[in-house]
Parts: structure tokens; sequence; C-alpha cells
């Protein structure tokens, strides 16, 4: 097979944006100079030197144009592209720096090698260096570079002579030198870092700064630098920081000018051409993703999972240990969590109000051991007093301890991905498309066997028995299209399990997983695997021969590796993306899906695009399929937020918009625009050609601008209200806003200030308020008697009746891109569109053994009762009830509690009795802390604060009716800390209103806003508490203030009127 390829407009247009920077440079061809050949080694007595050798080089020839001149060109090509315009140049190494941005899978290298090939053509320069971040890009370039050569040699009859930097074979650069033709050298970034330490130890250091013998005695650094490179840099968020040594490095090689190229360039140049995540959706030139997540529900709590996501070191602070483990919720739930542990801190502590016996003894050691930051290339790890935990009593950063459930989640990965590529596969065969499948695991040891025999094992195992079991059972039940066309079933019987996968690792002789083997010549170093037959096949395979492994005679469908693939390395054939990682492989998910997003190729090479199917086929045949290791929208959402970060900033347009709802400050006077005068403020721009048909600003408005006549003259065409100077020069700002985004820098009003406090009102001081307050400031206590017997008699046959405990259970969710997406849509998180949920059982067993609980204890605890009645109530409940204490101890627990506490509840309310004590609440608890979120704050009237901070939609309406009520002289939201105690908890009412005299029955009232009357809606404890309520304000205060729950004001009027 061989890759076929074609010339598209998006390509052109990318490689004609740095071409067209350098417009009025002379094309002189090759600069010739004298190269420097060195001395001669000294010859046999008789050896004659012919002299042959030729003193001429060919460099690129130098700038003519002058920085202004380079950048008025990026400025043209900028808007031709739809680009903010740079304000400077970005000079640093050469003439310029210049950025092109283009998304994983639409082809850069492709780009790069056609910019190449241009800049030649136009402009003569023939001289150029590749510089990438690693060996799996480094052997993609250097595919790409040979697969292309015919497709180029037929638009500019000229091959582009391209070789791979090696410190043992120099005489490269002799004919790199030498050569008039196109040359290009490629280096990976790990040679190049060691290689530019001017003064090092290493081998490559001495040979390219030392003067070599076995290359005349010459330099090889200068040999490159006199030839005046133009520098590629593919990934170059990937080669350091600004004055980093990969940066230094660039320097040293004297570069004409550097030209990046990059999806999600971090250090910003001058960009002269931009093709986004979006913008290659759209135009359907990658794939459309399709994700398959998986939620874990009804998690135990008995495994003691710990895993360390991050240790944060910052000034004038100890360090802190990031951990992820998992609590007790209020429901009985448990789930995970994330906290910032310290020296002497206790998981157990912070396993929530129902602590988990699992963490018990789980304290993070004190001293200069307890938690340890990285340092000196050694990796960070908390150290835990019990020894037990992990590696004596360490974990590490990234590293899972006690995770129970991810054997099973990660063999349901494995299954599901099977199923999905079998899927698909199907069709794409009847295409002539290969379907391949990738997995990305963080241990070689969970793969292949590392004592020396090359076993597969783990995934691997688990990948060859779900793979027979699926294949196993489509032969045994043939589909309808098996029977019309046996042609995928001869095709899936023609290799077994242990042929159709394969795995790309680069590995130490410790077996530790490393990229550095590979990337000083994997090929031939000791070490690249374990069984170096099959470990150089695959390597071959994977990385440097793609066709074959597209072929249908190739077997292998099923790709393993870890992150040596993750960057740089893609095939268009990749169709599911499954990452069986642990939770602590922390990777951006555009990483991972990046290695999917190109289109598909068929047997003969041709692109799968909308040339080819028509725009309508392009995403139904290339669908990328993502088997996630996280919930759905988990996944979606980090997916989200790494796209939406990336894209890429879009020149505004002028629209009615832009003018209305702002205020702009000019010269110490407020302007602003009506909607109505925004329209005729832009139908006025577009009258005077200032703005075109594409909302953009004319040549016409910008030449306006600089002759400084703008305002002057729109003044006259402005609505006549307000036809003032100040009004002309904050339009002239806002269009100009558009390409420039300093136009309005000092002009925006000032924005809303936050709230910072809540003052008291007049309203507090109000003679109503004072009598309201007087009755209900005291504070109360309770008694209550009731039956044991009754409680444990209620208790069991609750228990009996309605105790359920969930079983291990995870949800598959299934959603993907929408056909066509927004900026918006991105950023806001709603790009993607669920398709499919399904819930499944997790044949796990039994909870662990391990985690000992007082069982007795804690239901006594939890429930508030003797031990004696929980031994009780436990002994007498059903054998086959309390075998659901072993599937999930703490939620057996915790909803047991619960349903003890919910019957007495019931009981408690008929035999409470209050009584008022010698305290009351001060005034000063209105005035207390504000609360975490006040950006719903309603400005209220009528109560005796300024602001009310509604819980919810109703309370916000309650609040509105009663500062619109005649018949309310004042309210208050009363605070949390104003509580009524109850045998089920303490208690906080809404509302404390007090009505105008004569107006209504009750003119003091406390209210409960609870969205519902309806009492079945509400649980028993909920009742339990208004029932208190109700019996201390309604039966047994001596005061005539009145207590109900309502849902509206409207309900709250009517129960008025039937209270006695």
């Amino acid at each position: 097979m061989k890759f076929k390829f074609k010339v598209q407009q998006y390509q052109t247009d990318a490689a004609d944006a740095v071409a067209s920077v350098f417009e009025g440079q002379p094309n002189q061809g090759a600069s010739v100079y004298l190269r420097d050949l060195g001395r001669k080694p000294k010859r046999a007595q008789g050896e004659i030197d012919f002299g042959d050798e030729s003193a001429e080089g060919y460099a690129n020839a130098p700038v003519a144009l002058s920085g202004a001149d380079i950048l008025a060109n990026v400025r043209a090509v900028q808007r031709r592209n739809q680009i903010p315009e740079s304000e400077e140049l970005f000079c640093g190494m050469g003439a310029c720096q210049l950025d092109v941005e283009m998304e994983t899978g639409t082809g850069k290298t492709y780009v790069y090698t056609k910019t190449m090939l241009e800049l030649n053509r136009l402009y003569g320069w023939c001289k150029f260096i590749v510089v990438v971040p690693s060996v799996a890009i480094r052997e993609g370039v250097a595919k790409s570079l040979e697969n292309t050569q015919e497709h180029f040699f037929s638009q500019y009859h000229k091959r582009i002579r391209f070789f791979i930097y090696d410190s043992d074979n120099l005489t490269e650069l002799d004919s790199y030198s030498q050569s008039s033709d196109v040359n290009c050298m490629v280096i990976n970034m790990q040679a190049f870092n060691a290689s530019m330490k001017e003064g090092a130890k290493n081998k490559a250091a001495r040979i390219i700064f030392d003067e070599r013998d076995e290359f005349s005695s010459r330099r090889p650094i200068d040999v490159i630098a006199a030839n005046r490179p133009i520098v590629i840099c593919d990934e170059p968020q990937k080669m350091g920081k600004k004055g980093g040594a990969t940066q230094k490095g660039i320097a040293r090689f004297n570069p004409l000018f550097v030209l990046n190229y990059s999806a999600t360039h971090k250090e910003k140049h001058d960009l002269v051409y931009a093709l986004d995540a979006l913008d290659a959706y759209n135009q359907k030139l990658v794939k459309r993703i399709e994700v398959k997540g998986f939620a874990l529900k009804n998690m135990r709590g008995t495994d003691g999972y710990l895993y360390l996501r991050d240790i944060v070191v910052s000034k004038n602070r100890a360090p802190e240990a990031v951990i992820e483990f998992k609590c007790m919720g209020s429901g009985g739930k448990v789930r995970k969590r994330t906290a910032r542990f310290g020296e002497g801190d206790s998981i157990y502590d912070a396993s929530g109000s129902t602590k988990l016996e699992a963490y018990r003894g789980y304290t993070i050691a004190s001293g200069n051991d307890g938690v340890v930051p990285p340092q000196d290339g050694r990796p960070g790890y908390v150290r835990f007093l019990d020894g037990s935990i992990g590696d004596d009593g360490r974990i590490y950063i990234g590293e899972v301890y006690g995770d129970s459930a991810a054997d099973d989640m990660q063999r349901i990965q494995i299954r599901e991905t099977i199923l999905s590529h079998l899927q698909k596969e199907e069709a794409l065969l009847r295409r002539g498309i290969k379907c391949l499948s990738l997995f990305f695991i963080d241990q070689v040891a969970k793969y292949r066997d590392l004592s020396g025999n090359g076993e597969t094992v783990g995934y691997g195992k688990i990948f060859e028995e779900e793979y027979e079991a699926i294949v196993s059972d489509r032969m045994k039940h043939p589909t309808q299209d098996d029977i019309l066309d046996p042609s995928y079933a001869q095709y899936l019987g023609r290799f077994d399990a242990r042929s159709v996968h394969s795995g790309y690792f680069s590995v130490d002789k410790k077996g530790n997983t490393v990229e550095s083997k590979a990337e000083k010549k994997a090929e031939r170093e000791d070490g690249i695997g374990i069984n170096d037959d099959d470990a150089k096949r695959a390597y071959d395979l994977i990385l440097r021969d793609k066709e074959r492994l597209l072929s249908f005679d190739e077997p292998v469908r099923f790709i393993f590796s870890h992150s040596a693939l993750r960057e740089g390395w893609d095939n268009p054939n990749i169709f599911q993306i499954c990452t069986l990682k642990e939770s602590g492989s922390e990777t951006s998910k555009r990483q991972e899906v990046g290695r999917g997003m190109r289109l598909a190729v068929d047997q003969d090479g041709n692109r799968q695009d909308a040339a080819l199917l028509g725009p309508g086929e392009v995403h139904r045949v290339n669908l990328l399929t993502v088997i996630a290791s996280e919930s759905y929208e988990t996944f979606v959402k980090d997916l989200q937020t790494d796209i939406s970060k990336s894209l890429r900033e879009r020149p505004k347009k002028v629209e009615m918009n832009l003018f209305s709802g702002r205020d702009f400050v000019l010269d110490g006077e407020t302007v602003s625009f009506t909607e109505e005068e925004s329209k005729r403020v832009y139908k006025a721009l577009y009258k005077c050609d200032l703005i075109d048909d594409d909302d953009k600003p004319t040549a016409e408005f910008r030449k306006a601008v600089e002759d400084g006549t703008f305002v002057e003259y729109f003044v006259a065409k402005l609505p006549e209200e307000i036809a003032d100077v100040a009004h002309a020069k904050a339009v002239e700002a806002l269009v100009r806003s558009v390409y420039d985004t300093h136009a309005l820098d000092g002009m925006i009003g000032r924005a809303q200030e936050k709230i910072s406090e809540n003052t008291l009102t007049d309203n507090f001081a109000k003679r109503e308020f004072k009598e309201l307050w007087a009755r209900i400031n005291r504070k109360h206590a309770y008694t209550v008697s009731f039956s044991d017997d009754e409680l444990r008699r209620k208790s069991i046959e609750r228990i009996n009746s309605d105790l359920r405990v969930s079983k291990l259970q995870y949800t598959l969710t299934v959603g993907g891109q929408k056909s066509q997406a927004t900026r918006d849509e991105v950023q806001g998180g709603s790009s993607f569109g669920r398709t499919q949920t399904e819930t499944r059982d997790v044949d796990a067993g039994t909870a662990s053994v391990n985690v000992t609980y007082d069982l007795v204890g804690e239901v006594a605890q939890a429930a508030a009762i003797t031990r004696r009645s929980a031994a009780t109530i436990l002994a007498g409940i059903d054998p086959n009830v309390f075998e659901l204490y072993r599937v999930n101890p703490e939620e057996f627990i915790k909803k047991a509690a619960a349903l003890i506490v919910s019957e007495k509840a019931t009981m408690v309310v008929e035999h409470i009795s209050y009584h008022e004590i010698d305290d009351v609440y001060d005034e000063a608890i209105f005035t207390g802390r504000m609360p975490d979120n006040a950006s719903k704050a309603y400005e209220a009237k009528k109560n005796i604060q300024r602001f009310v901070f509604p819980d919810s939609d109703g309370e916000r309406r309650f609040a509105e009716d009663m500062d619109a009520a005649a018949e309310v002289a004042v309210y208050a939201k009363l605070p949390r800390t104003f509580q009524i105690p109850t045998p089920v908890g303490n208690y906080a009412p809404d509302w404390a209103i007090a009505f105008k005299e004569g107006s209504v029955r009750h003119v003091f009232f406390v209210a409960e806003t609870k969205g519902t009357m309806d009492t079945l809606e509400l649980s028993g404890v909920e009742n339990a508490k208004i029932a208190c309520a109700k019996k201390l304000f309604n039966e047994m205060s001596t005061s005539d203030v009145r207590y109900h729950n309502v849902a509206t004001y409207e309900d709250l009027l009517e129960v008025m009127g039937r209270m006695s």
C-alpha cells in the first residue's frame, strides 16, 4: 500500500502565509561561500592527495527586508487570514520567529515540507533544520519526507535531500554544506539538548563543540552554522521555556529565521496562519469524537483507596500532599473527594462524619520524611505511620493504593473497546479500510512479563481472554450480514487472539518505562524491550512501517503502548483509543485523542475525506471512539476545556451589539448607546463604507483613523441626540477594538462592586421588628420520653421492610460531538451530546474482610441510641437483610441508622415538651459571616438587612412577594445560627415576619419555605423537625407568634386565615 497525497487549499494557504511574509525578498539563489575544509590528516608515505574535494559551500542568502518591511507583510497576512494583528515583530533568533497553528491530524509535516519547497522556489533558500521533541515524532517526520518525495517532485521538480542527525556520522554535515539542492537535517530534542551543552562531559557534546581529528580538526557546530539554516520547530511547546537549553541551542545554529508549527503554542510569536480544533472539525478535516465513559456507582469504603495526585510547595508553608480518598456522604453513599494533607494529618479523620474504618491508622508521619516533594530527579512521596500502606509506608506521586474496583473496570474497558472495534471493523472492511485500536497503559509490567521471557501478562492476558470470548460468540451466532456475506467472519477467523495485538515500549534494563533508550538509536540499543526480536519488530511496524500496519495481511489490529506514543505519533486508521491508566496518569485529553484524529485511508492509500466521500459521509466513516477511564461527563468536560484553551483568538466583527450595553469614559465624560442608537451607528458605518459586507473595518476606516480625520467626519453621521465628539471617539475606539486589543484601554466603566457586607437597614429599628424579636429570641431546651421497647420493635420492622444496600454498578454513557460546533459551545461545554446511558452490575462479590467494624457502636452512635438498643435491633432483623452488611458495610450502617432515626422522629413529636432557658439570641447573629456565594443577592425593601441571599428561586419569589405586600411591615431572613433544638437534629426556620396590625389575623409569624406543603414529599426527619417547631410556637408558647411551613406567600396568607 502507498499513501496518496493531494493538493488541499488549506495546506496551500498555510505555506503561502509563511512565504508571503518575505514578499519583496530577491531570489538570488544560494549564497556561495568557502567552506572550512579543516586540516588534512598526515598521509602515509607515497600516498597521493588528488585535491578533488571542493571548498565551495552553499548557504541561505541573507534576508534583504528590513524589520519594518517584514512586520508590514506579517500584518497583511494576518488580515487576510483573520488573525489579530501583531504589535511588534519577534526577531530574537534571526530575522523573525513565525508561528503556524495547525490542529493535530491536519498535516503540519506536509505543510512545512511544502513551505520549504515554496521558500526555495520564491527566494532560493535551500538549507533547513527540523527540530522535533521525541523519537516518535522524528521517525514520523522522516517517514513523511520519504513518502511525499514523489508527490512534491511532480509540483516542484525537486526532491528534498534529508537525513537524521547522527553524531557518529558527521560526513553528512559536509554533504549538507556542499549541496545547493534543498537540504533538510532532522534532529530530535534529546540529542539536540545533549549536544548543545558546551563543556559537558557527554560524548555528543564533545563531538559537536570539539575540533575532531576524524572531522578534519573542525567543530561540527561551526560547519552547521555557516549554512544560515532556516530552523523549523515541530511541537515547540515541548522543547522547554524561552531561554532554556533547546532555545539556546537553536541560536547556536545561527538561524536565518525560525518557524514554529504546533496545535498548541505556549510561547507566542507572530502568528501567520491558524487552523485550530474548531476550524478543523467544522471543515471536516479530522475525525468526529465519540466518548464512552464509565462511572462507578455505590462504591464501598473497605479498600482504603488512596491516590497521591501531587505535592504542593509554597512559600512560608510546609509541603502539602494533594490526596484523593473515599469519604462517607450525608446520604450514606461513599464518594471520592480530594483534599490537602500535611505532616501528622489523618485520612481517617477526614473520611466523613461517619468515619471509614478502612482508614483507621492512616496518619502521615511527622518530620522531614512525612510529605517529601520531588527533588534532584527523585519522585515525591508521602509516608504513613502504618507501614503496611504502599512501599514501606510510602506512596509516590501518581500512585494509587487500594483500588479494589480497578481490575473490574479495566476488564470492562477492554471488552468495550473490542466490541466497538468489531462493530466498526465490519463496515470498514467492506470499504477496504483496516480498523486499528490503541490502548494506553502506565506500566509495561501490566502487559509484558519483565522477568526475562517477555510473555504477555495482565492487560494482554485479559485482552486475549475477552477477544477470544467475543469472537467465539460471534462465530457461534452469526449475524444476518455474516450469512449474506461471510467475508468478515472469514477475516476474523484468519488470526488468533495472540497475533492481533502488539506493544511498543521503550524500557531500561530494570524494566522501567523510559524513552531515553529509544531516543539514542532504539533500533540498535539493548533495552528497547525484553524480547529484542519482538520489540524490534513492533518498533518497526508501529513507528516506521505504517503502510504494513494498515494492510489486511498484517494481523496486528490492537496496539498497547505507554506515553512514548502519546505525542507525535499517529496513525490515520486509529478508530478506538482506550486509556487503561491509573488515576495518577495526568494527561491532556487532547493529547490522548490526538493519536487518532487524522482521517482514515483505504488499502489503495486514498484519504477518506469530503472530496472522496462527500461532506455528509465524512464523519460517519471517520468516527473516533474514546473508551475513557472515567465518567462521560468528566472526560467530555475536561476535553472541551482543553480544546477551548487552545482555540485561537478570532477577530471580532462590527455588529450592532458591539456598541450597546456598556458605559465608556472619555475625558472624564461617560457616554453610552441605546439599542436603537447602536442600530443607527451600525447602519451609518456601513453606508459610509467604513465596514464591509463581512462586518470588518475597511481600508477607508483604517486610513481615516491613521489620518486623524474619523471623529470630525463621523460626528455629522451620528444620530442627532448623540452627535458629539465623545460619542464619535467611542465609535472609533469600538470599531478599532476589532483588530486592536488595546483600543478600549481606560475607557470601560467600572464593574459593579462586589458585596462585601450585608448592613442592617432602618427596618431593623422598626417597632414591629423589635416586638417580634422580643417574642422569638428566647432559647429553649426539650425533654422527651418514650418506650425503648416500642422503638426497637418498630425499627426492626422498618429495617426488614425498607433497608436496601446498593450493589457495585457502573454506568456506561455514550455521546459525541455535534455535527457543527461554535466557540461559545466549546467554551460553554455544550459541543457534545449524550446519546445512550446504560447501568450494569459489577460482579465484585462481598466486601473485604480485612476491615473490622464495631457494628453495634457505629449504629448506636449514628442513631443516637444506647448500645443495648442497637444490639437488640441488629439481633432482631432478618438474617437475609443482615447479610447485606457484607455487601457494603458503610451503606448498611448509614441506612440502618437513618431508618432508626426516622422511626424515632415519628415517636418523639407526641412526647416532646419545650421550656425556656436563661439565654437569648443576640442581635449580632444577623451581621455574621457573608455567604460563600453572593451572586444571587436580592436587594430587599422590607428585610432588616440590605440584601437577602435566597437558597432557591422559591425563596427569592417569597421575598419579592413580601416586599410587594401592603400588609407586611418588616421581615427577616433568619440566619442558620438561629436554631430550635429537636431530638432529630437542630432546626433553623427561614423567615420571621411582622405584619401591620389589623391587616391579618396573626401579626407575628415564623415561616419555613420548603417548596412544598405536602408532608409526603418531605423526609421523616424533616417532618419531625417541622412538627417540633409547630408544637413549640403553636401549642406551648405563651406568645402570639405562629409557625407553619409554606411553599408560597399565597400559601402563608391562606394558612394564617385558618389558624386559631
